[in-house]
C-alpha cells in the first residue's frame, strides 16, 4: 500500500510538471479535476471499469506516441557537432550502474504491485494472459524505446544549456521537446498525457481499495467505507506531488527499495524444499532488508543521517556506490535476516518442545491441503466492482489459480 501510494504521487506529480511546462499554468486544478473523475467513476464502476477506460487511453496514447515521433522527426534537427561534446556516447559509471539497479527495481517491483497481479489473477485462461503479456510486452518496449531516446535527442539537437543543467529537466526531456512544437500538438499531447495519468491513477486506486479490503479488513468491513478511506487518502497525495522536489525516477526508486526487500524472500516462498518458512519471516525480511540498506549507508558514508538518506535515494546522481549497494543490500539482507528469523524461530520451538518433554514439530511437513472454490475466492481477494461485487473478476481469478496449493 506504501508503494501504491508513491506510484500515486508519482502520476501526479509528473502531470503536475507536464502543465508547468507545457502551458505555464498551475497544475494543481487538473489534480484535483482528475483525482475526483477517477475516484467517482471507480466507485461506480470499481475494476471493471478500468479495464474499459485502460483501453480507450492507451488508443489514445499510442496516437500521442505517432503525432509526437512524426512531429519530434520533422522539427527537431540533430547537430552532429554536439554528438561528441555531450558524452551521451561515452561509458559512465551511472550507466553501468544503472545495469543492475534497474532490472532489479523494475522486475520486484512488478511482482509487488497490485494492478499487475489483479489483472492476473481476472484473466479467463492462461492463454489470454500469456497473449495479453506478450502484445504489452512488445508495446511497451516499443514506447519506452521511442521516448527514452527523446533526452538524447534534446541535447543533441539544443546542446546541454538550452534548459540548464541536464539533472533538471532530463526527465521530462520529451516534453520539451513538445513544448517547441506547434500549438495543436502541445494542446493534443497535453489531453493525452492526462489520459494516460487517468489510466494509471484508477487502476491504483481500485488496486488500493481491494487490497486493504482484503488485506487489512478481512472483506468484513463494507466496500463504501473503505472507497471513503482512500478518497481521503488522495487529498494528501496531491499535497505531496505539488510540494514534493524529487524526481520521478526518485520516487519510484524508493518504492522499489522496499520491492527490492520483500520479493526476494517472497519468491523462495514458492520453493517447495523450503517449506518451513512462514509469514513470520517473509516480513521480517522485508523490514531487514530497509534496515540493511539504512545499515550500508550508515557504514558507506560514516553517517547514521546519511544512512536514512540513502533510502529516500538522495545520492541517485552522486558518482559513487552508494545507490548501487542500496539495491545490493535490500535483497541480500533481506534474505539473511529470513534466515536468521527462521533459525531463531525454530530454535525456540525446539527450545519449548523440549521443557514441555513434547516432540519437535517444527520441521515437519505440513499435510497437503485441496483447495475448494471458496479458498480460491479467498485467495483472490475481493476485486473491487462495484455493486457487482467482482463475481467476473474472482471467476476469472479462481480460473487462474483453480488446483494450486493455498498459502
Amino acid at each position: 500500500m506504501i508503494t501504491m501510494f508513491l506510484y500515486m504521487v508519482a502520476e501526479l506529480s509528473a502531470v503536475n510538471s507536464v502543465i508547468n511546462l507545457l502551458t505555464g499554468l498551475d497544475g494543481l486544478p487538473a489534480l484535483i479535476v482528475e483525482v475526483v473523475v477517477t475516484t467517482i467513476y471507480t466507485s461506480l464502476g470499481g475494476f471493471r471499469v478500468s479495464f474499459v477506460t485502460d483501453n480507450i487511453q492507451g488508443a489514445l496514447v499510442l496516437c500521442m506516441i505517432i503525432i509526437c515521433t512524426i512531429s519530434i522527426g520533422t522539427k527537431s534537427h540533430i547537430d552532429t557537432s554536439l554528438i561528441e561534446p555531450s558524452g551521451l556516447t561515452h561509458a559512465t559509471l551511472l550507466g553501468w550502474k544503472l545495469l543492475y539497479i534497474l532490472p532489479v527495481a523494475v522486475a520486484t517491483n512488478f511482482m509487488f504491485l497490485s494492478p499487475f497481479w489483479m489483472r492476473s489473477f481476472a484473466s479467463r485462461t492462461d492463454k489470454d494472459l500469456y497473449i495479453g503479456s506478450a502484445i504489452a510486452g512488445v508495446w511497451i518496449f516499443i514506447i519506452l524505446t521511442v521516448t527514452g531516446f527523446t533526452g538524447i535527442i534534446a541535447v543533441w539537437a539544443h546542446g546541454v544549456d538550452k534548459w540548464g543543467p541536464v539533472s533538471d529537466w532530463s526527465s521530462v526531456a520529451f516534453f520539451y521537446l513538445i513544448a517547441e512544437l506547434p500549438a495543436w500538438v502541445v494542446g493534443l499531447v497535453l489531453l493525452m498525457v492526462v489520459a494516460l495519468s487517468t489510466a494509471v491513477f484508477d487502476s491504483l486506486q481500485s488496486a488500493l481499495i481491494s487490497t486493504a479490503s482484503n488485506d487489512l479488513f478481512r472483506n468484513k468491513l463494507p466496500l463504501i467505507y473503505i472507497r471513503a478511506g482512500v478518497a481521503i487518502l488522495t487529498i494528501p497525495v496531491i499535497v505531496v506531488a505539488i510540494k514534493a522536489d524529487a524526481s520521478v525516477l526518485q520516487i519510484f526508486l524508493i518504492s522499489d527499495i522496499v520491492s527490492a526487500a520483500a520479493i526476494p524472500a517472497l519468491l523462495l516462498g514458492l520453493v517447495d524444499a523450503l517449506w518451513f518458512l512462514n509469514g513470520v519471516d517473509v516480513i521480517v525480511a522485508g523490514c531487514g532488508g530497509i534496515l540493511s540498506v539504512f545499515i550500508f549507508g550508515t557504514i558507506y558514508y560514516g553517517s547514521a543521517k546519511a544512512g536514512g538518506e540513502l533510502i529516500a535515494m538522495t545520492t541517485l546522481y552522486v558518482d559513487d556506490w552508494g545507490v548501487f549497494g542500496a539495491y545490493v543490500a535490500a535483497p541480500v539482507g533481506g534474505l539473511l535476516f529470513m534466515f536468521g528469523c527462521c533459525g531463531i524461530r525454530l530454535a525456540g520451538l525446539w527450545v519449548v518442545s523440549k521443557v514441555k518433554g513434547e516432540r519437535f514439530e517444527g520441521l515437519d511437513r505440513p499435510p497437503a491441503k485441496v483447495q475448494t472454490d471458496g479458498e480460491d475466492e479467498a485467495a483472490v481477494g475481493r476485486i473491487d466492482e462495484g455493486s457487482d461485487g467482482g463475481k467476473n473478476a474472482i471467476d476469472g481469478g479462481k480460473n487462474a489459480i483453480h488446483g494450486e496449493q493455498a498459502f
